[in-house]
């Protein structure tokens, strides 16, 4: 198993001055460039500590908000992928259905790759509704424009002995010839996120790595969709690396103090949603099933305890995300057996994506979170045996043939306010 520290870089002194929005409108006079900086710092330091440990990092990109500075996450792969010396960065992600020009993330993605002499994972996603007011697209079609640029993006990164032109429903060039080439051949690791069964299933016929955000016990349907779908195209079971999960992480030594680190990061779930209404469910971001989900209550903040207890992610205690297994803490021997068993929950699961820092947790608490999950967490992690992955695609192909798969498992695309990266 790999685990990546993951911050959204917060600018949390706002949260507490946002007069009901922390998205979109809350004005940037709010924003100290001064105490901006020395976060911008803070975060890239623990990443330093991070590389040193031996974990790997994650970054993401938001646009318009408090809850992540992170606007041009280029800036930040670039800044890493000169001051780290091991880890592989991971950008989780690039929200390409967004984004005017996809030559230009190829040529930013491949110039990444070399200067961190390739440690770069590239994940690209659709991004949460609150992106297309500051992006300027239109919400309909959104994934068929991620498509597109997705498909192009490859095509770009692994021709190299021709110049090439495209003609697409959404992007046109006359000729392609990408400056550097990456490093790693055929081209970085590909990732991305869901929360559909449907885009599951795809993304394994795809064989891309496949990550979800804080789904909790709803996660197993969406891996055994992705593992039928990897079946059906290559004939063999994935592994455990091709599935990735992020979860938030409080440990240390004292049980009580490792609570009120739990408390802290929760802080993530109940600021990122804060949004204006009009911008939470812009027309055409959802299909009208899944609507007419959202109408019913049926979709996120809404969580499930292992036993089905119903929870909102916004409020619920540090335990009762523990519970739902949106929340790692506790002691390191606790937080070991929770990650293991939510792993055997999923069949197995090779790349925890750790928010290790989030809201007020002090640089200081965050350091001592990394220092005790390198040291006392991880080695026991990576020597785990991972489930049979042969047998338990059977199982998820053997269920699909007889009809037997559970109404979780038929989750939709939906608005995911809480963890919002996908």
């Amino acid at each position: 198993m790999k685990v990546y520290q993951f911050t959204e870089q917060p600018y949390y002194p706002a949260w507490q001055d946002h007069s009901g929005s922390l998205r979109v409108n809350l004005l940037n006079r709010k924003c100290d460039p001064h105490v901006a900086a020395d976060l911008f710092h803070r975060y890239y330091d623990e990443w330093q500590v991070a590389d040193e440990l031996g974990l790997d990092i994650m970054l993401n990109e938001h646009h318009q908000t408090a809850t992540c500075m992170s606007s041009t996450v280029v800036v930040g792969l670039s800044v890493l992928s000169r001051i780290t010396r091991h880890a592989r960065l991971l950008v989780l992600g690039y929200p390409i259905g967004h984004r005017p020009d996809p030559l230009r993330v190829a040529e930013e993605l491949s110039t990444i790759d070399v200067i961190s002499r390739g440690r770069l994972d590239m994940g690209f996603i659709k991004g949460v509704p609150y992106e297309f007011p500051a992006s300027n697209q239109n919400p309909v079609g959104v994934m068929d424009r991620w498509w597109e640029a997705l498909d192009f993006i490859v095509k770009a990164m692994t021709t190299h002995d021709t110049l090439f032109n495209w003609e697409g429903e959404y992007f046109n060039y006359r000729q392609v010839n990408v400056w550097p080439r990456c490093w790693q051949q055929p081209h970085p690791p590909i990732w991305t996120t869901t929360g559909s069964s449907t885009q599951a299933r795809l993304l394994g016929e795809r064989g891309y790595v496949m990550a979800t955000l804080g789904s909790g016990y709803n996660t197993r349907p969406l891996y055994d969709s992705y593992r039928r779908g990897f079946v059906g195209k290559w004939g063999k079971a994935p592994g455990p690396d091709r599935f990735a999960y992020l979860g938030l992480v409080g440990v240390a030594k004292d049980r009580d103090e490792a609570r009120r680190r739990g408390e802290l990061v929760a802080g993530y779930l109940r600021s990122s949603g804060i949004v204006h209404l009009p911008f939470r469910n812009p027309p055409g971001f959802l299909s009208a099933e899944d609507n007419a989900r959202l109408m019913r209550g049926e979709t996120p903040p809404r969580s499930y305890t292992k036993d089905r207890r119903v929870i909102s992610m916004h409020s619920a205690s540090a335990e009762d995300l523990v519970a739902a297994g949106i929340l790692f803490c506790g002691t390191p021997d606790e937080v070991y057996e929770q990650i293991v068993d939510f792993c055997q929950y999923c069949g197995g699961m090779g790349n925890l994506l750790m928010m290790g820092h989030a809201g007020y947790l002090s640089h200081e608490q965050t350091v001592d979170n990394l220092k005790l999950m390198a040291e006392e967490v991880y080695p026991r992690l990576k020597a785990w045996q991972q489930p049979d992955a042969a047998a338990i695609a059977a199982q998820a192909v053997a269920a699909d043939k007889q009809g037997s798969r559970p109404a979780s498992a038929r989750v939709g695309d939906l608005v995911d306010a809480t963890m919002a990266t996908r």
